[in-house]
């Protein structure tokens, strides 16, 4: 069954509130701060508290670990990847769909730390990889080019969250690609003060200082 299938069934059936249980169990695993919780419990600090302030990864190795950083992108990715799984076992596709979202969600606005997350990046290719690998595989091909093309991480991500639901969409995936439109959507808005420096040309390399 497909996804829009999937849904149509559970409101004509009066199960709508499956939904919302859905998007609630991807916020809550979504909102876990990674980012924070591995820095403060290796001594470091709180990440919130150097460079740009964010608790993603690509921040996380501004304190020199790289160790720690390698761990926050992928915890980050599979608590999207978790989520999507685990809503399709007990929701549907249906559900998938909206966990993910949730997922998202959750990890740019954690009600845990005043709803001021992440970018969100790593958590939208982990989503991508419980949904559809191909997704998530063209996302990662996009984001490592630009990235080694670049040295920069901002544009990267834009990059690749880009071309993600356009690629999505020409595969066959029509409903996860407009997922990926929705949260390419959000990074741009995450993303808002990169794209300013990158303009300017003021935007700093991977591993640089703010």
């Amino acid at each position: 069954m497909s996804p829009l299938s999937s849904f149509i069934t559970l409101m004509a059936g009066g199960l709508w509130h499956w939904l919302l249980l859905a998007l609630a169990l991807g916020y809550l695993l979504g909102s876990i701060p990674f980012g924070v919780l591995l820095t403060r419990a290796a001594g470091l600090g709180d990440v919130r508290k150097i460079g740009s302030g964010n608790i993603g990864a690509t921040n996380v190795l501004r304190t020199g670990n790289k160790k720690l950083a390698a761990a926050t992108l992928i915890l980050d990715g599979l608590k999207g990847t978790a989520a999507v799984l685990l809503a399709a076992s007990i929701y549907g596709q249906a559900g998938a769909l909206l966990a993910g979202l949730g997922a998202f969600l959750g990890h740019i606005f954690p009600v845990w730390l005043k709803f001021r997350g992440g970018k969100g990046v790593a958590t939208y290719i982990g989503i991508l990889l419980g949904l559809a690998w191909q997704g998530a595989a063209i996302f990662a091909a996009v984001w490592l080019f630009v990235a080694w093309a670049s040295r920069m991480s901002s544009l990267a991500g834009l990059s690749a969250s880009i071309a993600a639901p356009l690629a999505l969409w020409m595969i066959g995936y029509p409903e996860i690609a407009v997922l990926a439109a929705v949260m390419t959507l959000l990074i741009v808005w995450t993303h808002r003060s990169n794209i300013g420096r990158l303009v300017r040309g003021e935007e700093p390399k991977i591993g640089g200082k703010v």
